[in-house]
């Protein structure tokens, strides 16, 4: 049984043999002013998650716990399972031996010094932490433009999701053992954490340009991460589906009527391109409408077949 201070850091590494030495230099330095300010205890450690890197990022998590058991620990995915699962298979791995965890990304942009504020304020009886960007200012027009606008129309969609905030959070280990009993293939962690409930509150930080190596989020996954996002946790493409359905039948009585009377009227010559904008515009319709149902169905798909969402091949801790 842990005690009430012990923290687990869950980090999740792709490729990222450029920034873990300083990564895992920043954290170690973190962790012993903690454990000195009594806010953690002794048995704390730093876990790194591989997520089936090409390069040696392994072989350097080997080497940290190797050199400080202490302070890291290492779990190794059999194969690459995406970022989202590789974060709930640190988390799933660690949440019967630690009293909370932080999950955070490995290329520093996060600021390490919030999590002070993070373990302070699970200490004042917050069972979830978010860490929120408090600006965007080293993002460019185009990233922080469809960022905003991702997070205001997941409200739009009816997902809760807390604006700004990523996968920088604390979490207690009450949570962390009632997000285990969510089984869902389709991962979207954002809006999943603030599903469960618990008292919780927001630490603000800066986020850093990235200290090394290129970002694993370039522009077609994240279009469908916010896809994943938007499909996990809202049904209205599909209600907006059946109103857009609606009122083209409202359209389609209409243009009936008047075909009628212009026939009566003795005009039955039609134009050649507002019937091949109809066409068109119809057709357009009616694949948008397959494709997001298809989307659906392709979730439902993954998720009966129940397939294990990530595998543990090794999981290198040592516990005081």
């Amino acid at each position: 049984m842990t005690d009430d201070k012990t923290l687990y850091m869950v980090v999740p590494c792709y490729n990222e043999e450029e920034v873990l030495h300083e990564t895992a230099k920043r954290l170690k330095e973190k962790y012993i002013s903690l454990r000195q300010r009594g806010l953690i205890s002794e048995e704390s450690r730093v876990v790194f998650v591989n997520d089936g890197s090409r390069d040696k990022t392994w072989s350097i998590i080997q080497e940290l716990h190797t050199a400080a058991p202490t302070f890291f620990s290492g779990i190794n995915l059999a194969r690459n399972s995406g970022h989202q699962n590789a974060v709930l298979a640190g988390l799933t791995t660690v949440k019967d031996i630690c009293s909370m965890a932080i999950t955070m990304d490995a290329d520093l942009q996060d600021d390490i010094n919030a999590i002070d504020a993070m373990v302070e304020k699970y200490h004042e009886g917050n069972q979830v932490v978010y860490g929120v960007r408090s600006a965007r200012k080293t993002d460019t027009f185009f990233k922080r433009f469809t960022a905003e606008g991702f997070y205001k129309f997941m409200k739009v969609m009816g997902a809760d999701v807390v604006y700004n905030h990523a996968d920088f959070r604390l979490m207690s280990r009450r949570v962390l053992q009632e997000l285990a009993n969510y089984r869902e293939v389709n991962l979207f962690l954002r809006g999943l954490v603030p599903l469960i409930g618990f008292q919780s509150c927001n630490v603000y930080y800066e986020r850093a340009e990235r200290f090394a190596g290129e970002s694993k989020y370039p522009l077609k996954k994240m279009l469908a991460f916010a896809i994943n996002g938007i499909t996990s946790f809202s049904t209205k493409p599909l209600k907006l589906i059946t109103s857009v359905g609606f009122i083209m039948s409202v359209i389609s009585i209409i243009m009936i009527i008047w075909a009628l009377v212009v026939k009566i009227a003795g005009h039955s010559e039609y134009g050649w391109s507002s019937t091949m904008c109809a066409i068109w515009f119809i057709g357009g319709l009616q694949l948008l409408a397959l494709g997001i149902i298809g989307e659906y169905i392709g979730k439902i798909y993954a998720e009966v077949k129940q397939r294990p969402r990530f595998i543990v091949a090794d999981f290198i801790n040592e516990e005081k």
